[in-house]
């Protein structure tokens, strides 16, 4: 991702605030999911807008929609920090998210296009070529166009489903696939699994999608949670 370009005086410059807030809500959303920003750090909004060289106004722009994204949090007597995932809000968002998912599974059949079809057949054959050149390793990173399951999402023209999915709860996702252990990874499941989803919506089953994409979700989730069982005792 390139760098934010420093600003430029004159009338142009408005023109380019809304521009210039959105390439930094970019930077800032990849550098927090990535771990760049650490879980629980703070964020220095001056020291960002000397990195950036960009004025104060839409630095703070793109503050306010990373904490909207739920990224960032406002702490008394402390300022804005990273947030930090506690097992509790995991597994509730995992929650969420397998109702949800589900539902949007079920509209995508509904809703669909044979183009949209064709891409995510494509793109599970590029998944499959990605997991045995990297082992894996970093199946779980994909993301936006790249991610079988936001397609799935924007595929069922629900605008409320993906104002929750895409935007609410996506990028948290995506911090915790980043930073946690992948010991309890199984990217040739998953992968299996989508395989079968993607069937099942090209069918046109919305039942059976909707099924199998909670049950997909549910054994992510199961295994998460067996996960902080063993890292229970190491904690104490």
């Amino acid at each position: 991702m390139q760098e934010v370009p420093a600003g430029t005086s004159g009338k142009t410059e408005n023109t380019k605030e809304p521009t210039k807030s959105n390439s930094l809500l970019e930077v800032l959303v990849e550098r927090i999911v990535t771990g760049v920003f650490p879980a629980g750090s703070k964020i220095s909004e001056p020291e960002l807008a000397r990195q950036f060289a960009v004025s104060r106004g839409p630095l703070r722009e793109a503050m306010m929609r990373v904490e909207a994204l739920g990224l960032v949090e406002r702490v008394p007597h402390v300022g804005a920090r990273v947030v930090a995932l506690s097992p509790e809000k995991l597994i509730e968002i995992y929650a969420v998210r397998e109702a949800l998912e589900g539902m949007a599974a079920r509209q995508a059949c509904a809703h669909i296009t044979e183009e949209e079809l064709e891409g995510l057949e494509h793109l599970l054959r590029q998944h499959q070529e990605h997991i045995e050149e990297v082992d894996g390793a970093s199946y779980f990173h994909q993301h936006g166009d790249f991610d079988f399951h936001y397609r799935i999402i924007k595929a069922s023209r629900n605008s409320k489903l993906i104002s929750l999915l895409c935007d609410e709860l996506y990028h948290l996702l995506r911090m915790y696939r980043y930073q946690s252990p992948r010991s309890h990874a199984r990217p040739e499941r998953a992968l299996n699994e989508h395989v079968q989803i993607l069937s099942a919506i090209r069918d046109r089953d919305g039942e059976l999608a909707e099924m199998l994409m909670r049950r997909h979700i549910m054994r992510s989730r199961t295994l998460i949670e067996s996960q902080l069982r063993k890292d229970e005792p190491s904690a104490r």
